[in-house]
């Protein structure tokens, strides 16, 4: 989330309907906890991760698989903030940033969704000394400045 982001997601959804007087759905009855990651703790990632791809091995063994070591080398790194918030403490943050209250609909938890999400990023810890940490506050206080300017608001 952040500056530029998908205004699909919840924040800009929140942010625009909030401003607006409008409801906003909040499923599970706020009960959710989400692993949010500001956009800038992403980049960040992305930039330590890319000087330092996983190398060939030349004894690497269809035997025995390994996608990190193999002839054609690759990883996945889970770059997530590690530090779930509970979605009624996301929207007073929301709401701080704007100097607003929502007007909240509670509604039960949506089919296939899941209750909690948080981010594994003990490879990017260890391989790479980096753990996102951009607190949500300030994180949704960037992108609420953001939002105002970018909509003259």
């Amino acid at each position: 989330y952040g500056p530029w982001g998908r205004p699909d997601m919840a924040l800009f959804k929140f942010t625009k309907a909030i401003l607006a007087g409008e409801k906003i759905p909040v499923f599970n009855y706020g009960k959710h906890r989400r692993d949010f990651t500001y956009v800038d703790d992403i980049v960040e990632g992305v930039i330590r991760v890319l000087d330092r791809p996983a190398r060939p091995d030349s004894t690497w063994s269809g035997a025995k698989p390994d996608a990190g070591t193999s002839m054609a080398p690759w990883r996945v790194y889970n770059i997530g903030n590690n530090s779930p918030v509970e979605l009624m403490d996301y929207i007073a943050a929301l709401e701080k940033a704007l100097g607003k209250k929502a007007d909240m609909e509670m509604l039960p938890l949506q089919p296939g969704d899941v209750p909690d999400t948080y981010a594994d990023v003990s490879d990017l810890v260890e391989q790479f000394d980096y753990k996102p940490g951009t607190p949500v506050e300030q994180g949704i206080a960037n992108f609420v400045a953001w939002y105002r300017s970018y909509f003259n608001l």
